[in-house]
């Protein structure tokens, strides 16, 4: 062994008797299964204690005064009795429940300063803090890169290439998932990719369900993202708690990753989704009209952008209409071209730059990675803001002329169900109207009457004589609109203020605007959490108990054993310890520990057993997210609401059924190179950590 084994790790397992230890690990198991099975709390907060706050909120004007906002309710809830407390729905999920279990655990003292520490500075070469600013400054270059448009255009030319031949285009779009996801990782596929299928899969006449194409879409994403270490947030932990090379840890893990996407696809076609109606031998699609091929691709960016269009696809989702509409996303496709060379180019630059330092630097005083991460997002970042601001007279006059489309088709729907009253009224029996309601219900015929374009806003083109006159009535309406508008709002307050703020970056600086919220900063309370929890079943001997029993397994079963127990263990812990993130955390203690056993006695872990074992808990950490529950992954989550907001629902048990033969092929062709693969290139020589 040499001299840079980690020593001041604690073997030892006779703190698991202590009350404290005992209740930590019913802390962590409690915070998992929540974090498995989210729910929310009600508390009950008395009324005139609710009313004092938002008094006092309104007083400082944060929000508006609650009178303002009682005018907002409905009359039938007017009617009702006000009931004596007010319910406030307190969310536990992946978020609060493992910072709860933190607090939790410092309160009764179980954990201290020292965990706190460990599990957010870092300890035994896992660096919480570096990981976080190294995949959220590199996965900023990524979602840059996916607000460009590139990758729905390029999914939308490979569709074009598929054609109508179903199981042609089936392999099209599983290739070209699989290649883009091995660069940028997982994410971008999910954002643009999910969206994309649902998409396709709607305005095809035969596919009667979409379960083939987006059950596909989101297990090759994963897999792809096992083969370079920038690609998931596991394999920088992974990296870092083995002191791993980038570029070795994907030369070991590519051939392994690669077979399994070749031979799971025939699988996939063949027997798993076999059924015609998921993958038809031809594949029918609607025709985009020659208008809406003729017509400007729109920045769906910008706020508005596609006026009445979007909200009538949502409200026509399931019919031909709302099919229609939902076309014009994958037929004509937007795609910043600029924006996406340049995102390309630095997200090559920066990955190359990654690979090769960390190649050539030492395991000692070697520079964080996220020193060439980080400066290549706030170069992107800079070009997003000056693209953003050079464009931004033409993206605010696309969002205001989408606004007045979606606010006049608003009006339009008010003034057609108000008459529909009316003539439900005069039906009743005679009713004479006044001369005022006559020159009501004139405007609103005319109005009616007219063609959608001629009343969205001052920037259409009018035809005949009555043009100027038109564009000088409407801006003249809009002039009265906006001044009703400021009369209702009042005196402007912080959320107001918020909320007009976070519109004006919508439309001055879209791309940006759009990364940011697609960050994935909600990793970042959860690993600290987690860090933190599985810190705290270090320093209780837990984690040494599991050690133990790893070691016994190994003793039991060689490599080949090492192989499959870590495979198997590693994906049902995605699914029951933290999603793959946590479970990553807490597999890499295990190994720290049960190295450490091994430098204490005499007999040393073979090379080969112990890289077998490294690399299979990364097969199945990545492979794991496509297992049996969502929240086996961030990216489940994410999957699962995109797919909700496209009128797809995927039940949870639903999910579990599809996914377990898919991760049960996965697993066995990945385990099974990983076998071939360590008895080749490894030999049994004793291990030493670099």
């Amino acid at each position: 062994m040499t001299d840079d084994i980690d020593v001041d790790v604690d073997v030892d397992t006779g703190q698991i008797g202590n009350w404290r230890s005992i209740v930590t690990l019913i802390v962590f198991i409690l915070a998992n299964i929540i974090v498995l099975f989210p729910f929310h709390v009600p508390i009950y907060v008395p009324r005139p204690l609710s009313n004092a706050i938002l008094d006092v909120l309104s007083a400082l004007r944060v929000i508006s005064p609650r009178q303002a906002r009682s005018q907002n309710v409905s009359k039938d809830d007017q009617d009702e009795k006000v009931k004596p407390f007010v319910k406030l729905n307190f969310p536990l999920n992946f978020v609060t429940a493992p910072l709860i279990a933190d607090l939790f655990l410092l309160a009764i003292l179980a954990i201290g300063r020292k965990e706190v520490h460990d599990g957010t500075i870092g300890a035994n070469h896992i660096s919480p803090i570096d990981i976080m600013v190294f995949f959220l400054t590199l996965a900023y270059i990524a979602i840059s890169i996916d607000a460009s448009g590139l990758i729905r255009y390029l999914a939308f030319k490979v569709l074009q290439k598929g054609g109508e031949v179903g199981h042609r285009l089936f392999f099209y779009l599983y290739v070209f998932f699989f290649g883009l996801g091995s660069f940028i990782g997982n994410d971008p596929i999910i954002l643009s990719g999910t969206a994309f299928l649902a998409y396709m899969t709607r305005v095809s006449s035969n596919i009667i369900h979409p379960r083939a194409w987006i059950h596909t879409q989101f297990a090759i994403a994963n897999i792809a993202s096992a083969i370079l270490v920038s690609s998931n947030p596991t394999n920088l932990v992974l990296a870092g708690a083995f002191n791993i090379k980038f570029i070795e840890y994907t030369a070991n893990m590519i051939v392994p990753v690669v077979v399994t996407a070749i031979l799971l696809f025939p699988f996939l076609l063949y027997i798993v989704f076999a059924d015609p109606s998921l993958i038809p031998y031809s594949i029918k699609m609607h025709e985009l009209s020659p208008e809406a091929r003729a017509r400007a691709p729109v920045n769906p960016n910008i706020p508005h952008a596609r006026g009445v269009a979007a909200e009538e696809e949502k409200m026509l989702a399931d019919n031909e209409q709302g099919r229609l509409l939902s076309l014009e996303e994958i037929m004509n496709p937007f795609l910043d071209k600029g924006g996406a060379a340049f995102g390309a180019v630095i997200m090559t630059a920066t990955l190359v730059t990654v690979l090769a330092l960390n190649a050539a630097s030492q395991s000692k005083g070697e520079h964080p990675v996220f020193w060439v991460t980080l400066p290549a997002a706030f170069v992107m970042f800079c070009f997003d803001m000056g693209s953003g601001w050079v464009n931004r007279h033409e993206t605010r006059r696309i969002a205001l002329k989408g606004r007045q489309e979606l606010e006049q088709a608003r009006v339009d729907r008010a003034n057609r169900t108000e008459e529909g009253e009316e003539m439900q009224d005069t039906a009743s029996g005679p009713k004479t109207l006044t001369e005022t309601q006559q020159r009501d219900t004139t405007t609103k015929t005319d109005a009616e009457i007219m063609p959608a374009d001629s009343i969205a806003g001052p920037s259409q083109e009018r035809s005949g004589t009555t043009s100027s006159r038109e564009t000088d009535e409407e801006k003249q309406n809009s002039s009265e609109v906006q001044a009703t508008l400021g009369q209702t709002r009042g005196q402007p307050t912080l959320a107001s203020l918020v909320k007009d703020a976070y519109r004006w970056s919508q439309e001055t600086f879209p791309t940006v605007t759009t990364v940011a919220a697609h960050l994935p900063f909600a990793l970042l309370p959860f690993a600290f959490a987690m860090f933190v929890l599985v810190q705290a079943l270090v320093t209780k001997g837990w984690v040494n108990v599991f050690a133990y029993g790893w070691d016994h397994w190994v003793n039991n079963t060689g490599t080949v054993g090492a192989i499959a127990g870590m495979g198997f263990i590693s994906v049902i812990l995605c699914n029951f310890a933290g999603t793959n993130i946590g479970t990553t955390i807490l597999l890499s203690r295990v190994i720290q520990a049960w190295q450490q056993i091994h430098h204490n006695n005499p007999i040393p872990i073979t090379n080969r057993t112990f890289w077998a074992t490294v690399y299979s808990m990364a097969l199945g950490v990545n492979y794991g997210a496509f297992s049996t529950a969502f929240s086996a992954s961030l990216a489940g989550l994410l999957w699962r609401d995109i797919l909700s907001k496209k009128h797809i629902h995927v039940k949870r048990l639903e999910f579990a059924r599809v996914n377990l033969p898919i991760i049960a092929i996965a697993m066995a062709v990945g385990c099974t190179i990983l076998v071939g693969e360590v008895y080749i290139i490894r030999n049994n020589d004793a291990y030493n950590k670099p």
